[in-house]
């Protein structure tokens, strides 16, 4: 694991709240609105990429998804948001993971990502998320990215903007496009990103 990425991380969980970081969204509706035209039944498998303190999560557990991994690097997130779900958070299997390092040990009918793709700036960092994800995703995949008309940076980090056909040159290899749409992602301090979203199926390579 990138001892300086965790290190960056682990930081920004334990010294801002929610309202104090760009990312935070009280009711993650799009990304539920993509998982939702799955239309995967309750024990589907769903991981969560770079899921940190999202409440994506608490929406998953009170829908009835019986299935549900939340995978970060900065263990500190994952444990503000075990707190944040009490009890609630036995149900989900959380791993703290450098995503570019992770094995699987199991396969999944959902991988959704709003927080990690965009901090991959080299060639090589997305070839390891790419294999990854082609050995471990069974259906569908979601990826919310910085569009190029998103911000250049995040957290203080160089980030890799995105449009619909260099995202879908990145996943033309074993899934399909399903569709993309833009969204204005609006901050807690009332700024916007824009985003780029897109859902894909898997095919055989």
């Amino acid at each position: 694991m990138s001892q300086e990425r965790k290190e960056h991380w682990d930081n920004v969980y334990a010294t801002k709240q929610p309202q104090e970081v760009s990312w935070t969204q009280e009711k993650p509706q799009t990304s539920l609105d993509f998982i939702h035209s799955f239309k995967v039944d309750k024990k589907a498998s769903i991981i969560d990429i770079g899921g940190g303190d999202s409440k994506l999560v608490d929406y998953l557990i009170e829908e009835g998804f019986e299935d549900i991994s939340v995978l970060d690097i900065s263990e500190k997130a994952l444990e503000k948001a075990k707190q944040r779900l009490g009890e609630k958070a036995a149900k989900v299997n959380w791993i703290v993971s450098d995503i570019t390092e992770f094995t699987p040990k199991k396969k999944y009918d959902v991988w959704h990502d709003r927080a990690t793709f965009h901090f991959l700036t080299t060639a090589t960092q997305v070839q390891k998320y790419m294999d990854i994800a082609r050995n471990a995703v069974k259906n569908y995949i979601t990826i919310g990215t910085f569009s190029k008309n998103g911000p250049k940076k995040c957290s203080g980090l160089d980030i890799k903007q995105y449009t619909e056909n260099e995202l879908q040159a990145e996943l033309v290899k074993g899934f399909e496009k399903i569709k993309c749409i833009n969204e204005d992602h609006v901050t807690p301090f009332n700024t916007v990103q824009n985003f780029l979203f897109c859902s894909f199926k898997r095919q055989s390579i």
